[in-house]
């Protein structure tokens, strides 16, 4: 089971304002399951898939 919870990242622009990339994610994947991520450009699916796999 790949299983978060309250997933968040955050970058700095370059002018010192905080913006979160990824901001408050639950996800449960079972064993066998088939697993989409879908969203608009810059909604974070990248990084979030990155924070997962390490």
């Amino acid at each position: 089971m790949v299983k978060a919870e309250g997933l968040r990242k955050a970058y700095r622009r370059s002018d010192g304002e905080m913006v979160d990339a990824v901001k408050g994610v639950d996800l449960a994947i079972r064993r066998g399951e088939i697993f989409s991520l879908l969203g608009p450009n810059g909604a974070g699916k990248t990084t979030m898939i990155s924070m997962i796999s390490g």
